[in-house]
């Protein structure tokens, strides 16, 4: 056996010991749509701070799970699944929505993104909007859609502030927004800010980031609410 395969086997290993445990299941189911704040998922599951943090060491090292510090409260620091919901750990369905949003701070990037990768997964309607509306779409956003065949309409960014209705389903896809709603919405993917670096390599690490759990959300959402 080549040291390539040994490896990948080890790794299996280390995977399949990881989830051979019932509180690091419930850790990854709890994970499975939406990524969660360390002290938000111990409060969620019952655990003490510590044995948490035992398990998600276990976690992280087997590759299951990273953590990441939160590009608006500092203090906070986000879990979340180190790639889409696998068999193993199913997502929950969500049940119907009429509208899919987006939500990001300023609605230049991180949430056309989403929108855009969502249009050509769902046919759930869907838009895009920030708690702080930015002046434009970020050119870079713009260039990584036309790279990767998506669908994103250059339009100004808009506010989130009454732009809800009941039936839609609001996805925070950074930070400061799932801060500043204060719970409003129903999940969290914490996507590091690619207008920062403002380089491709960055708009297509978040594009990246967005592309499974878009794809993981329409597996489990319907078309239509029923009456």
């Amino acid at each position: 056996m080549n040291i390539e395969r040994t490896d990948t086997l080890q790794r299996r290993v280390q995977r399949h010991a990881a989830l051979a445990d019932a509180t690091r299941l419930r850790i990854v189911d709890a994970l499975a749509l939406s990524d969660r704040a360390v002290s938000a998922l111990g409060e969620h599951l019952g655990l003490s701070s510590n044995l948490l943090a035992h398990h998600l060491k276990v976690l992280e090292d087997a590759g299951l799970v990273r953590r990441q510090r939160s590009e608006g409260d500092g203090r906070r620091t986000y879990v979340s699944l180190d790639g889409p919901p696998r068999e193993e750990h199913p997502a929950p369905d969500l049940g119907p929505a009429g509208r899919v949003v987006f939500v990001c701070t300023a609605n230049t990037a991180r949430s056309h993104l989403a929108a855009a990768l969502w249009r050509s997964a769902s046919s759930v309607a869907t838009l895009s909007a920030g708690t702080h509306p930015g002046e434009r779409i970020a050119p870079g956003a713009l260039a990584t859609a036309r790279r990767h065949g998506l669908d994103l309409p250059e339009i100004d960014p808009r506010q989130v502030d009454g732009l809800l209705t009941p039936s839609d389903l609001v996805v925070t896809v950074c930070d400061r927004a799932h801060e500043e709603l204060g719970g409003a919405d129903a999940l969290h993917w914490s996507v590091p800010d690619p207008v920062r670096a403002a380089t491709d390599a960055a708009f297509d690490a978040a594009l990246e980031r967005l592309s499974p759990r878009v794809a993981a959300l329409a597996e489990v959402v319907p078309a239509t609410r029923p009456r």
